[in-house]
């Protein structure tokens, strides 16, 4: 049906910068709102950012001034530039994205996970 990937992780050292795509594929109509979330070893998932489909963004006070989220709607495709980057940060990121798509000829809303990128910050 609908597959999300996501690519850019890796370590960096605190003060560095990373930027994490994401891109969805399948039989996808239109994908409407798409976020990205963090757990790190012994917590929830959490929210960082959100951006729908017009591109009013949020962000979790933890992000904000540091982090940017951005989308490229014709190639279903969300970005997360990530500056500034501190210990407190490592997590696996995920992509999420709630996704119109088709099934059997009709269209059906959902929302998916992608399998997650591992973000370090360390020296």
């Amino acid at each position: 049906q609908v597959q999300l990937v996501e690519s850019g992780g890796g370590l960096v050292q605190p003060g560095g910068s990373l930027r994490l795509s994401c891109s969805a594929s399948g039989s996808i109509f239109r994908t409407n709102h798409m976020g990205w979330y963090r757990q790190a070893p012994g917590k929830e998932r959490e929210l960082v950012a959100h951006i729908t489909i017009g591109g009013s963004t949020n962000y979790a006070d933890s992000g904000k001034g540091r982090f940017t989220i951005s989308r490229d709607n014709a190639n279903e495709t969300v970005y997360l530039q990530m500056n500034s980057l501190k210990p407190e940060d490592t997590a696996v990121y995920y992509c999420n994205a709630d996704v119109v798509f088709l099934v059997s000829a009709n269209l059906r809303t959902s929302g998916f996970w992608g399998q997650g990128t591992q973000v370090t910050v360390s020296s």
